[in-house]
């Protein structure tokens, strides 16, 4: 099925895409065409710059008072595997680093222990031995316990966490905002439509945020569809998201440790480099108010990750440094790149590497 030609009169002529306009494109096999006009609207948005990072990862814990299906980081307390870091293992996790971070990204497990004060003098441990150190952490699902274990209301908590150092959040948590799907994947998480208000509630509070999708499990393209629109409807309204994360599903550790049986399945076990593409492409058509669709190379691998800048991505994160997340669900990708690396693949790919800080300001 070739991309119809009223869906190619409106991108030529710049308009927006409806919900029709996506899922035929999501059918359509002209995977080349999708992606001819992706780059064309990347370009348009940033030339031929694609923009990366030097950041640190940390994951302070993998114990979790949650147990997605999906996600073979979690743990127990008491599980074998399961690990907590203080706040002075974090920092000597940062100065040990061998490229001195613009971005910490914290990203961890809700621990059923730790108190609110945990988080904020963490925060401020990181500021003061990193003062110039731009601290991306908590995802929506995080903000939430952190509400609830606090006793504070949503913006209370995020003007809390802003007071004691957090810059920017990123967007994890978000899944498919489909409840059948989520009911499926991952019950206890909290729904489409408080993942939605704590990003509003950061948007209002000038605390920009990412977006992600976890697609290519139990969704349907009508899922993923609605899941764009959503996005783009809170971004109308508050121009808050900085950046929008297609994540490909990984399913090797998932499927084979029975956390999902894997006749529930689309195509598991093995990703789809052509649905990867394809997805980022349309999001990049269908987000026409994002300014940037990041190419995640923890989770598309190197080389995917460079095609991937020809099919309208225009981010490739950063330098990373040690993510377990995505590796724990089977992600076969490096732990870390140096800039130089990063460098020579997006050079490679015949793109422009831009150094950003978390606002996407160009520095050197």
């Amino acid at each position: 099925m070739f991309m119809s030609l009223e869906v190619f009169e409106k991108l030529k002529d710049g308009q927006r895409l409806n919900s029709e306009d996506a899922l035929s494109l999501f059918a359509s096999d002209n995977l080349f065409e999708i992606g001819q006009a992706a780059a064309g609207v990347a370009y348009k948005l940033h030339g031929n710059k694609v923009y990366y990072t030097r950041n640190h990862h940390i994951n302070p814990t993998n114990i979790c008072v949650n147990r997605c299906k999906f996600c073979a980081f979690s743990r127990s307390s008491g599980q074998a595997g399961a690990y907590a870091l203080t706040i002075d293992d974090i920092v000597e996790k940062l100065k040990a680093s061998q490229q001195p971070p613009v971005e910490v990204h914290v990203v961890g497990g809700l621990h059923p222990d730790w108190p609110f004060d945990y988080y904020l003098n963490m925060l401020t441990t990181i500021k003061d031995n990193f003062p110039k150190v731009h601290i991306k952490a908590f995802t929506a699902v995080e903000i939430d316990y952190l509400s609830r274990i606090s006793g504070l209301d949503l913006c209370q908590t995020l003007l809390t966490l802003k007071a004691h150092g957090l810059d920017t959040m990123p967007g994890g948590g978000a899944e498919i905002f489909a409840n059948t799907v989520r009911q499926t994947l991952c019950p206890e998480k909290i729904s489409a439509e408080r993942w939605l208000t704590v990003h509003e509630t950061a948007h209002k509070m000038n605390i920009k945020t990412n977006a992600t999708m976890l697609y290519r499990h139990v969704e349907s393209y009508q899922d993923r569809v609605e899941h764009l629109m959503a996005l783009r409807q809170l971004q109308d309204r508050t121009g808050g998201f900085q950046a929008f994360v297609p994540l490909s599903f990984q399913p090797l550790t998932t499927v084979e440790s029975g956390i999902i049986d894997r006749n529930t399945q689309i195509d598991a076990p093995f990703p789809s480099a052509i649905d990867d593409l394809k997805t980022i492409a349309i999001s990049r058509l269908v987000l026409d108010n994002v300014p940037h669709i990041k190419a995640y190379w923890i989770m598309l691998g190197e080389k995917l990750t460079q095609t991937a800048l020809l099919f309208g991505a225009s981010d490739v994160d950063g330098t990373v440094m040690e993510e377990k997340i995505a590796h724990s669900a089977g992600a076969d990708s490096g732990l870390m790149h140096t800039v130089e690396e990063l460098k020579h693949m997006l050079r490679k790919a015949g793109k422009i590497p831009v150094q950003r800080n978390a606002f996407y300001e160009e520095i050197d």
